[in-house]
């Protein structure tokens, strides 16, 4: 039966894509990734989210052929996102950025894998990304969230993807207001088991500054990944804290017996707080699963 699903499911092609484009005062480019999207493909829609612009955002990308959604005001990349998401009309959706950095034939490939996955991310070659404190930021991220999820994640923040979109709006309500929805989004796939698949690409140099400030938005993206794993897979975040405070405490309290001849206060309150841990960690991972229960 799961073989003649996945035969039914339609083979992708721009035909069948919507494009979401996320903007913020990106006037400068926003008509040449347009052009250069209409150029290697009859797709489906192509929707810019002028997300409260003060430039001619709008303007541009509506001379350029784009359907033009514009919020009132600045929200964020993520609600950006989120408003493609309900306008968007195709089977499959392609999530690019308005600044130029994405080639176009990279976007074909993207969604030329969709048949075979749910998500595909376009993983950007560290040598293109930005700064080397940002490489390093990235890194770091990557890392961590290729530990809590058991899953090598090369480039963890890329806002570059497609997917199918009916999945990914069952995750619209976890999908934060700011730069954390690729985040987000690659995290809540990979923990329900969805399809995920990385995508080498080469990132061009973009038009303009980035948005993404590393000592604001570092904290955020470190908090959304702990938010997400902590929703869908409490252990691997609970466990750990609970075994390093039972090491610590039960060696602590052989070290005193050995020397002092007692327990100190401190090693049954480190070994207590390893026993809660775990057990608030054991509830946590069945309120977890309860989330899950007749999911199909």
């Amino acid at each position: 039966m799961k073989a003649l699903d996945e035969a039914a499911r339609p083979a992708p092609s721009p035909g069948q894509t919507s494009v979401i484009i996320p903007a913020f005062n990106e006037a400068p480019s926003i008509a040449g990734v347009l052009h250069d999207l209409q150029a290697c493909g009859a797709w489906r829609e192509l929707l810019v989210i002028d997300d409260g612009s003060i430039d001619d955002t709008a303007a541009h990308a509506a001379s350029a052929g784009a359907r033009v959604i514009s919020h009132p005001y600045n929200l964020g990349n993520g609600a950006a996102v989120k408003t493609g998401l309900r306008q968007a009309t195709g089977t499959f959706v392609l999530i690019i950025d308005g600044d130029g950095q994405h080639p176009p034939e990279d976007a074909l490939r993207l969604v030329s894998r969709l048949g075979e996955y749910d998500l595909v991310i376009g993983a950007r070659a560290g040598a293109t990304q930005a700064t080397q404190t940002r490489r390093a930021g990235n890194s770091a991220l990557n890392r961590l969230a290729s530990y809590l999820t058991d899953r090598e994640i090369p480039d963890l923040t890329s806002g570059f993807r497609g997917a199918r979109r009916e999945h990914l709006r069952e995750f619209l309500h976890l999908l934060p207001n700011g730069f954390s929805t690729p985040t987000t989004t690659t995290l809540a796939f990979i923990k329900v088991g969805y399809n995920v698949i990385f995508e080498p690409v080469e990132a061009r140099q973009r038009a303009g500054q980035s948005k993404i400030k590393l000592a604001r938005d570092g904290t955020k993206f470190l908090i959304i990944i702990f938010k997400i794993v902590t929703l869908f897979s409490p252990l691997r975040i609970f466990l750990p804290l609970s075994l390093a405070s039972f090491i610590v405490g039960a060696g602590y309290a052989a070290w005193t017996i050995a020397t002092q001849s007692h327990v100190t206060n401190s090693s049954v309150l480190l070994i207590l707080f390893a026993v809660v841990v775990f057990l608030v960690g054991l509830v946590s991972e069945q309120i977890s699963a309860l989330r899950f229960e007749g999911r199909q």
